[in-house]
Protein backbone atom coordinates (compact mmCIF):
# COMPACT_ATOMS: atom_id res chain seq x y z
CA UNK A 1 0.00 0.00 0.00
CA UNK A 2 1.19 3.52 -0.81
CA UNK A 3 1.87 5.59 2.30
CA UNK A 4 2.46 9.26 2.99
CA UNK A 5 3.01 11.49 6.00
CA UNK A 6 0.61 14.39 6.63
CA UNK A 7 2.25 17.37 8.29
CA UNK A 8 1.15 20.84 9.36
CA UNK A 9 2.82 23.95 10.80
CA UNK A 10 1.78 24.31 14.44
CA UNK A 11 2.45 26.49 17.45
CA UNK A 12 2.39 29.59 15.27
CA UNK A 13 1.31 32.00 17.96
CA UNK A 14 3.01 34.32 20.40
CA UNK A 15 1.82 35.30 23.86
CA UNK A 16 -1.96 35.67 23.81
CA UNK A 17 -2.09 35.66 19.99
CA UNK A 18 -2.75 32.33 18.25
CA UNK A 19 -2.81 31.64 14.54
CA UNK A 20 -3.21 27.87 14.27
CA UNK A 21 -5.80 25.49 15.74
CA UNK A 22 -3.18 23.22 17.25
CA UNK A 23 -5.58 20.94 19.10
CA UNK A 24 -7.73 20.41 16.03
CA UNK A 25 -4.85 19.76 13.65
CA UNK A 26 -3.16 17.36 16.06
CA UNK A 27 -6.24 15.16 15.82
CA UNK A 28 -5.61 14.73 12.09
CA UNK A 29 -1.94 15.07 11.11
CA UNK A 30 0.84 12.55 11.68
CA UNK A 31 3.70 15.07 11.99
CA UNK A 32 3.78 18.52 13.62
CA UNK A 33 6.19 21.22 12.43
CA UNK A 34 6.46 23.23 15.64
CA UNK A 35 7.52 26.88 15.47
CA UNK A 36 10.61 27.40 17.62
CA UNK A 37 10.34 31.07 18.54
CA UNK A 38 12.08 32.77 15.61
CA UNK A 39 9.14 33.32 13.24
CA UNK A 40 6.41 32.43 15.75
CA UNK A 41 6.02 30.48 18.95
CA UNK A 42 7.17 31.05 22.51
CA UNK A 43 8.21 28.73 25.35
CA UNK A 44 4.68 28.25 26.69
CA UNK A 45 3.28 27.52 23.24
CA UNK A 46 6.14 25.16 22.37
CA UNK A 47 5.63 23.23 25.60
CA UNK A 48 1.87 23.00 25.10
CA UNK A 49 2.11 21.76 21.52
CA UNK A 50 4.75 19.18 22.44
CA UNK A 51 2.57 17.86 25.25
CA UNK A 52 -0.48 17.62 22.98
CA UNK A 53 1.51 15.96 20.21
CA UNK A 54 3.02 13.41 22.59
CA UNK A 55 -0.41 12.59 24.04
CA UNK A 56 -1.80 11.94 20.56
CA UNK A 57 1.18 10.09 19.13
CA UNK A 58 2.02 12.80 16.60
CA UNK A 59 5.67 13.07 15.56
CA UNK A 60 7.35 16.34 16.58
CA UNK A 61 9.53 18.30 14.16
CA UNK A 62 11.42 21.57 14.66
CA UNK A 63 10.35 24.26 12.21
CA UNK A 64 13.39 26.54 12.07
CA UNK A 65 13.41 30.02 10.60
CA UNK A 66 15.28 33.22 10.13
CA UNK A 67 15.00 35.46 13.23
CA UNK A 68 11.98 37.41 11.97
CA UNK A 69 8.98 37.57 14.31
CA UNK A 70 7.67 40.78 12.75
CA UNK A 71 7.69 39.31 9.26
CA UNK A 72 6.58 35.80 10.27
CA UNK A 73 9.81 34.46 8.80
CA UNK A 74 8.71 35.26 5.27
CA UNK A 75 11.12 38.14 4.56
CA UNK A 76 14.38 37.56 2.74
CA UNK A 77 17.36 38.01 5.07
CA UNK A 78 21.13 37.84 4.76
CA UNK A 79 22.55 35.81 7.64
CA UNK A 80 26.20 34.66 7.72
CA UNK A 81 26.67 30.90 7.56
CA UNK A 82 28.10 30.47 11.07
CA UNK A 83 25.36 32.61 12.59
CA UNK A 84 22.58 30.76 10.76
CA UNK A 85 24.00 27.37 11.77
CA UNK A 86 24.07 28.45 15.41
CA UNK A 87 20.53 29.80 15.25
CA UNK A 88 19.21 26.59 13.68
CA UNK A 89 20.88 24.55 16.43
CA UNK A 90 19.48 26.91 19.06
CA UNK A 91 15.92 26.44 17.79
CA UNK A 92 16.20 22.66 17.59
CA UNK A 93 17.69 22.51 21.07
CA UNK A 94 14.97 24.69 22.57
CA UNK A 95 12.21 22.51 21.17
CA UNK A 96 14.01 19.33 22.24
CA UNK A 97 13.77 20.43 25.88
CA UNK A 98 9.99 20.56 25.68
CA UNK A 99 9.68 17.43 23.55
CA UNK A 100 11.70 15.41 26.07
CA UNK A 101 9.74 16.84 28.98
CA UNK A 102 6.61 15.55 27.25
CA UNK A 103 8.13 12.10 26.87
CA UNK A 104 8.88 12.49 23.17
CA UNK A 105 11.73 13.86 21.05
CA UNK A 106 12.39 16.10 18.10
CA UNK A 107 12.32 13.66 15.18
CA UNK A 108 13.11 15.92 12.19
CA UNK A 109 13.84 19.49 11.10
CA UNK A 110 11.99 21.59 8.54
CA UNK A 111 12.94 25.14 7.49
CA UNK A 112 10.15 27.72 7.36
CA UNK A 113 9.12 30.48 4.99
CA UNK A 114 11.89 32.53 3.41
CA UNK A 115 14.54 30.13 4.70
CA UNK A 116 12.69 27.16 3.18
CA UNK A 117 12.59 28.82 -0.22
CA UNK A 118 16.16 30.13 0.03
CA UNK A 119 17.68 26.70 0.62
CA UNK A 120 16.05 25.30 -2.49
CA UNK A 121 18.77 26.99 -4.57
CA UNK A 122 21.30 28.57 -2.18
CA UNK A 123 24.01 26.01 -1.41
CA UNK A 124 25.67 28.17 1.26
CA UNK A 125 22.50 28.72 3.27
CA UNK A 126 21.53 25.07 2.78
CA UNK A 127 24.90 23.99 4.19
CA UNK A 128 24.34 26.28 7.19
CA UNK A 129 20.98 24.65 7.95
CA UNK A 130 22.51 21.18 7.81
CA UNK A 131 25.45 22.33 9.93
CA UNK A 132 22.97 23.59 12.50
CA UNK A 133 21.10 20.28 12.55
CA UNK A 134 24.37 18.43 13.12
CA UNK A 135 25.38 20.91 15.81
CA UNK A 136 22.11 20.22 17.63
CA UNK A 137 23.09 16.54 17.78
CA UNK A 138 21.56 13.39 16.36
CA UNK A 139 21.04 12.24 12.78
CA UNK A 140 17.77 14.12 12.34
CA UNK A 141 15.97 13.91 8.99
CA UNK A 142 15.63 17.18 7.06
CA UNK A 143 12.34 17.93 5.34
CA UNK A 144 12.42 20.00 2.14
CA UNK A 145 11.44 20.45 -1.48
CA UNK A 146 12.40 17.60 -3.84
CA UNK A 147 15.68 18.38 -5.61
CA UNK A 148 16.54 21.22 -3.25
CA UNK A 149 20.07 22.11 -2.19
CA UNK A 150 19.21 21.50 1.45
CA UNK A 151 18.22 17.88 0.77
CA UNK A 152 21.40 17.40 -1.25
CA UNK A 153 23.45 18.82 1.64
CA UNK A 154 21.61 16.64 4.15
CA UNK A 155 22.34 13.54 2.10
CA UNK A 156 26.03 14.38 1.83
CA UNK A 157 26.16 14.83 5.61
CA UNK A 158 24.56 11.44 6.22
CA UNK A 159 21.21 12.84 7.34
CA UNK A 160 17.96 11.36 5.98
CA UNK A 161 16.61 13.68 3.28
CA UNK A 162 12.80 13.66 3.14
CA UNK A 163 11.03 15.20 0.16
CA UNK A 164 7.89 17.20 0.84
CA UNK A 165 4.94 18.32 -1.30
CA UNK A 166 2.28 20.98 -0.72
CA UNK A 167 -1.38 20.31 -1.34
CA UNK A 168 -2.40 23.95 -1.18
CA UNK A 169 0.48 25.74 -2.90
CA UNK A 170 0.86 26.40 -6.62
CA UNK A 171 3.89 24.97 -8.43
CA UNK A 172 5.99 26.41 -11.24
CA UNK A 173 6.96 24.16 -14.15
CA UNK A 174 10.37 23.49 -12.54
CA UNK A 175 8.59 21.97 -9.48
CA UNK A 176 9.43 24.92 -7.22
CA UNK A 177 6.74 26.81 -5.34
CA UNK A 178 5.20 29.90 -6.90
CA UNK A 179 6.21 32.89 -4.68
CA UNK A 180 3.47 33.81 -2.20
CA UNK A 181 3.21 37.32 -3.58
CA UNK A 182 2.24 36.05 -7.04
CA UNK A 183 -1.36 35.64 -8.15
CA UNK A 184 -2.59 32.08 -7.67
CA UNK A 185 0.27 31.10 -5.35
CA UNK A 186 -2.13 29.57 -2.83
CA UNK A 187 -4.78 27.07 -3.93
CA UNK A 188 -7.99 28.08 -2.16
CA UNK A 189 -10.48 25.64 -3.69
CA UNK A 190 -10.89 22.91 -1.06
CA UNK A 191 -12.00 20.26 -3.57
CA UNK A 192 -8.95 20.97 -5.71
CA UNK A 193 -6.64 20.71 -2.69
CA UNK A 194 -8.11 17.31 -1.79
CA UNK A 195 -7.71 15.96 -5.31
CA UNK A 196 -4.19 17.34 -5.59
CA UNK A 197 -3.32 15.51 -2.38
CA UNK A 198 -4.41 12.18 -3.86
CA UNK A 199 -2.49 12.82 -7.09
CA UNK A 200 0.66 13.71 -5.16
CA UNK A 201 0.40 10.64 -2.93
CA UNK A 202 -0.55 8.07 -5.55
CA UNK A 203 1.00 9.34 -8.78
CA UNK A 204 3.69 11.74 -7.59
CA UNK A 205 2.36 14.42 -9.91
CA UNK A 206 0.55 17.74 -9.66
CA UNK A 207 -0.83 20.29 -12.11
CA UNK A 208 1.41 23.38 -12.15
CA UNK A 209 0.09 26.94 -12.35
CA UNK A 210 0.71 26.88 -16.10
CA UNK A 211 -1.59 23.87 -16.49
CA UNK A 212 1.25 21.41 -17.15
CA UNK A 213 1.37 18.19 -15.15
CA UNK A 214 4.73 17.86 -13.43
CA UNK A 215 6.45 15.24 -11.26
CA UNK A 216 6.66 15.97 -7.52
CA UNK A 217 7.57 12.80 -5.65
CA UNK A 218 7.38 13.22 -1.90
CA UNK A 219 7.21 11.23 1.32
CA UNK A 220 5.38 13.95 3.27
CA UNK A 221 2.45 16.19 2.42
CA UNK A 222 2.00 19.61 4.04
CA UNK A 223 -1.29 21.30 4.87
CA UNK A 224 -0.79 24.88 6.06
CA UNK A 225 -2.17 25.40 9.53
CA UNK A 226 -2.87 29.11 8.93
CA UNK A 227 -5.27 28.39 6.07
CA UNK A 228 -8.91 29.23 6.96
CA UNK A 229 -10.72 25.99 7.75
CA UNK A 230 -7.41 24.12 7.97
CA UNK A 231 -8.68 21.43 10.36
CA UNK A 232 -11.67 20.51 8.22
CA UNK A 233 -9.53 20.53 5.09
CA UNK A 234 -6.87 18.33 6.68
CA UNK A 235 -9.55 15.88 7.80
CA UNK A 236 -11.01 15.74 4.29
CA UNK A 237 -7.57 15.10 2.84
CA UNK A 238 -6.83 12.29 5.28
CA UNK A 239 -10.20 10.64 4.67
CA UNK A 240 -9.83 10.91 0.89
CA UNK A 241 -6.31 9.48 1.01
CA UNK A 242 -7.51 6.50 3.04
CA UNK A 243 -10.42 5.95 0.66
CA UNK A 244 -7.93 5.97 -2.24
CA UNK A 245 -5.81 3.24 -0.71
CA UNK A 246 -3.12 5.51 0.75
CA UNK A 247 -1.92 4.79 4.28
CA UNK A 248 -1.28 7.99 6.24
CA UNK A 249 1.64 7.55 8.62
CA UNK A 250 4.61 9.51 9.95
CA UNK A 251 7.90 9.15 8.07
CA UNK A 252 9.98 9.42 11.25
Amino acid sequence: MTSIDLNADLGEGFGRWRLTDDEGLLSVVTSANVACGFHAGDPVTMRRVCELAAERGVTIGAQVSYRDLAGFGRRAMEVPRAELAAEVAYQVGALEVFARAAGARVAYVKPHGALYNRVVRDAEQAAAVVEGVLLAGGALPVLGLPGSRVLEAAGRAGLPAVAEAFADRAYADDATLVPRGAQGAVVTDADAVVERSVDLARAGTVVALSGARIAVRARSLCVHGDTPGAVGLARRIRERLAASGVRVEAFA
